[in-house]
């Protein structure tokens, strides 16, 4: 028997939400009956958890699909919906790191991963506002050109569609006055509280399990994983930790590290930019921004290294403004207010990869943690690579965000 520890009751978020104003509210119940035994059972419905679920739905498992809470309800209530395959380590900081070949092969991945999502978004009602967008990122300062020209030379070696745009050709194209900037191709801006909502209510219909506001108390290892909760106890032949920047009930991700991060969704802006394009920059943290559908603007940076987020509405407030002036000192002739502010938690990796695999002990219980700046498409690649170690295969990838490995999953 292993006591969950460590977990975390309280939603990762504070502030006001734009993403769930955009959709109807809906009501999720739990369901009923319980079958006797699942053939998977999912802790969390958030983004990796149902993405998880339908694709292992996709290949005839029969899943269940456990939530403390309500589904999209925290971090991807939270999430600012920008998906990039490029990650918060450069290529070649990550080959350095690494090697050459396994770094190409992550990037390569994730790339595969930014098409996976754009099929299932192609399912859903509004495709979930599912848009492909280049991204820009630009160079804070002088001595980050260097950098930028390195990864762009390193990108296109290996045949990612890519640019890099001088001071001019930046100012050209976005009215920006820095020296550089690299573009990438291929990636893509989404609402991420619909895109979770509609992809669950497809698994629903097509016979997964849900159950609500019901959170793991302890889990008994065995060929049939014995799972309680504060509601009924379930069996399932394997289990699928998809529990996000909370620590899942068994084990402690040993990578995680829990900071919190500042975001804004403002008023409707009358001014549209190059091919509404991602952008954000070489400077850690970073300022990252992004078009909606209705003409707003999502900007967010401002990392802390505090775990939880801050209750402090004059505090979010403070950090609301400091996202307007620097947005507004890149572009002066935006006149922008913030309609919505908050802070959420959010997670690294202290090697900058995600965990993603199989426990170290128990070979029917699995992990996708999908730690970073882009935790959408690390969940991709998660649902994959779960999907593929369930049926006895491995993947090219396996080896590089396995869960049994120095800052992987601590048992």
């Amino acid at each position: 028997m292993t006591i969950s520890k460590g977990v975390l009751f309280m939603l990762l978020h504070e502030g006001s939400l734009y993403w769930p104003t955009t959709m109807q509210q809906k009501t999720y119940t739990s369901s009923s009956p319980i079958e006797a035994v699942y053939d998977v059972a999912i802790v969390g419905a958030g983004m990796s958890g149902v993405l998880a679920a339908y694709v292992l739905q996709q290949q005839g498992d029969h899943v269940a699909i456990i939530e403390q809470h309500t589904p999209a309800s925290n971090s991807s209530a939270a999430n600012t919906g920008l998906l990039q395959y490029s990650n918060d380590i450069m290529l070649h900081e990550l080959a350095k790191q690494i090697g050459q070949d396994e770094a190409v092969t992550f990037y390569k991945r994730c790339v595969q991963a930014m098409d996976e999502l754009a099929q299932i978004a192609a399912t859903l009602p509004e495709h979930a506002h599912f848009i492909q967008r280049p991204s820009i990122c630009y160079a804070s300062k002088q001595g980050d050109v260097k950098k930028l020209q390195q990864e762009y030379d390193m990108l296109r070696a290996h045949d990612f569609s890519c640019d890099y745009w001088d001071a001019d050709t930046l100012y050209d194209k976005l009215r920006i006055k820095k020296a550089a900037a690299l573009v990438t191709y291929g990636d893509a801006e989404v609402n991420p509280f619909y895109f979770v909502r509609a992809m669950l209510d497809q698994i629903l219909a097509n016979g997964a399990h849900l159950f609500v506001n019901t959170r793991v108390t302890n889990v008994h290892h065995g060929p049939i994983v014995h799972i309680e909760t504060t509601n009924e106890t379930f069996a399932a032949r394997h289990i699928v930790y998809t529990t996000g920047y909370t620590q899942p009930p068994t084990d402690e991700i040993a990578a995680a590290d829990i900071r919190r991060s500042y975001a804004i969704v403002t008023n409707v802006v009358d001014y549209s930019w190059y091919e509404q394009t991602l952008i954000w920059e070489t400077a850690r943290p970073y300022l990252y921004m992004r078009t909606t559908v209705d003409g707003r603007l999502v900007i967010g940076g401002l990392d802390e290294r505090h775990h939880l987020p801050t209750s402090s509405a004059a505090k979010i407030k403070k950090r609301a403004q400091q996202l307007i002036d620097e947005v507004t000192a890149l572009f002066p002739h935006l006149s922008i207010t913030a309609d919505y502010m908050y802070c959420a938690s959010f997670g690294e990796s202290t090697d900058n990869l995600p965990v993603i695999g199989q426990h170290p002990t128990y070979s029917n219980e699995f992990y996708i943690a999908g730690y970073g700046g882009n935790g959408t498409v690390y969940s991709m690649i998660g649902a994959y690579e779960i999907a593929a170690l369930l049926a006895g295969r491995t993947t090219d990838v396996t080896p590089i965000i396995r869960t049994k490995r120095w800052n992987g999953v601590r048992t």
